[in-house]
């Protein structure tokens, strides 16, 4: 079976979505020394995966700006992180809902136009 084991985000301001997911996430960022500008991602420990930020890459095979997969990143407090993400001037895209047996859910869209997922897994929900 084949797992996700690195994501990217494309920015048109790199920096810009740094502060972003840096303020909203606590995420940390580092400079890869590498040919081209690429930042490594640390999320934290445990659970999930670490990924990359580029400068967004446009006209690939002529068929315009890069369409990625959502990623959904763990919270706390669903209504706590809707509260940082809109303080740091990302917009919430889907208001928070149940997932049955999942958990509470939002997506997000970040200072870059793009899209994600906040999830505060609780079985419980109904």
């Amino acid at each position: 079976m084949s797992r996700v084991m690195h994501f990217e985000i494309q920015a048109d301001d790199p920096l810009r979505a740094i502060n972003f997911y840096k303020n909203v996430f606590g995420w940390t960022f580092e400079k890869w020394n590498g040919p081209m500008e690429y930042w490594l991602i640390m999320t934290g420990e445990g659970l999930g995966i670490d990924g990359g930020l580029l400068k967004r890459t446009t006209n690939i095979e002529h068929r315009g700006n890069i369409n990625a997969y959502v990623c959904t990143i763990d919270v706390s407090d669903v209504d706590e992180y809707v509260k940082k993400i809109t303080a740091n001037k990302g917009m919430i895209e889907m208001p928070k809902h149940a997932i049955p047996g999942v958990g509470w859910h939002a997506y997000a869209i970040d200072t870059e136009g793009n899209l994600f997922g906040i999830l505060k897994n609780d079985r419980n929900v109904k």
